[in-house]
Parts: C-alpha cells; sequence; structure tokens
C-alpha cells in the first residue's frame, strides 16, 4: 500500500498572487485596452488598474450596462493569454519567498481569485513553483483551500487577503506592493507588513526559530 505523499515539515504558507507574486498592471491594462477596443468602450485603464484586487466583474461594472458585465468578463479572460503573459513581471523577491518556504522544508501554496488556467500561465511562464495552485477564490473564500492544506500563514497585498487568512485562522502576513495602504492593512487586522517579499526570507527565519512557523493547527 502507498504511503502517500510525506507531509511538510516545516511551514504551509500561501500567497496571493496579483500585487503580490506578480506585477499584474501592464498585463490588465492591455487585455482591457484590448476588451475596449472589441466592445466600443474607452476604459479608464490608469484609474481601473490603481487598485488591483476586487473580482474582475466589480471593476468592469460602472464601465458596462449590467447585462454586458458577465460576457465582458468571459471575454477579457478569453483575450487574458494573447495579452497579459509575456508582460507581467514577478516582483521583487518572489522567487526567493518560495524557496525560503522550502528551505524550512514547508510547502507553497498560491491561492487567489485569478481565472485558475491564466494564473497557471503566469507560475509556468516565470518558474514561479507552488505546491498547490487555487484559483476562483476571492476574501473569506480563500480560507477553505487554506484550512484544507493546514496553511499557518497566509501572504497578501489586499485588505481581504487579511479577511481570507482570519478566517482560515493564519497569520496575515501583507506586503505593500498593492494597491492598499499600511494604514488600510493595519486596520483590516493584519498581523505583519512588510515593504515587499525581499523582507519575507528573513521574516521567515524569525517566525521558524521563534517556534511559530511550524504546522497550523
Amino acid at each position: 500500500m502507498s504511503a502517500g505523499p510525506t507531509p511538510p515539515t516545516g511551514p504551509v504558507v500561501g500567497f496571493d498572487l496579483d500585487m503580490t507574486l506578480i506585477d499584474t498592471v501592464p498585463g490588465f491594462a492591455d487585455v482591457l485596452r484590448a476588451l475596449g477596443r472589441e466592445l466600443g468602450v474607452d476604459f479608464p485603464v490608469e484609474q481601473m488598474t490603481e487598485r488591483l484586487g476586487p473580482p474582475l466583474e466589480h471593476l468592469l461594472a460602472g464601465h458596462l450596462p449590467e447585462e454586458q458585465i458577465g460576457p465582458a468578463g468571459d471575454r477579457f479572460r478569453a483575450l487574458y493569454p494573447d495579452h497579459a503573459i509575456t508582460s507581467v513581471p514577478a516582483l521583487p523577491g518572489a522567487h526567493a519567498a518560495l524557496d525560503a518556504v522550502r528551505g524550512h522544508g514547508g510547502r507553497v501554496l498560491v491561492v487567489t481569485g485569478k481565472f485558475t488556467p491564466n494564473a497557471r500561465l503566469h507560475l509556468d511562464h516565470l518558474d514561479l513553483r507552488a505546491d498547490r495552485l487555487e484559483g476562483w477564490v476571492w476574501g473569506v473564500g480563500k480560507s477553505e483551500v487554506l484550512r484544507e492544506e493546514g496553511a499557518g500563514v497566509y501572504v497578501g497585498d489586499h485588505v481581504h487577503d487579511v479577511e481570507g487568512a482570519h478566517a482560515a485562522d493564519a497569520l496575515s502576513v501583507s506586503v505593500l506592493t498593492g494597491g492598499c495602504t499600511r494604514s488600510e492593512l493595519l486596520d483590516a487586522g493584519t498581523d505583519v507588513v512588510l515593504e515587499s517579499l525581499l523582507e519575507f526570507p528573513d521574516w521567515l527565519d524569525d517566525h521558524v526559530r521563534d517556534g511559530l512557523g511550524g504546522l497550523a493547527g
């Protein structure tokens, strides 16, 4: 009988994708422009990409009639692979952050609101290796997979990432590379604020050394 996969000996850490591991702005903007050309709509692209994080349909609301939002979202996701993969870079420290988790014998989860096939394209293109990718989850909805995997830490850039972490009884680590300010994240109850993922490996070393970085209960 197979013994199954070896359980991790270190921390299980979840990461958001957009504006946490990758700078989605250039690709998202290009897809919005392509969608706008098809629909004959001049989207305020700069404004719409200032605070990425909410579901796409929320961003499209107010710019399209309600009955067009669903189909426009579907078309956006279809256009995405041709316009938003090669132009989107990993954020500074992203690879080192994932390596840091594995260096402590842990597992890496990527838990994102992005359409899963498009999220996978980003991970593959940038060689960001995750032990599990879960897409199409937002806010407290992220807690289900975090609990299922026993994640003790969830790293994100948005106040709703804080909600997802705490709903899973995980430590919320926030980075300032997205659209939310330090004050907004602290007001939302985040446990840790880092300027960027460049600070994450040292933080994780301290976290594990202090006996806080093992598997979540």
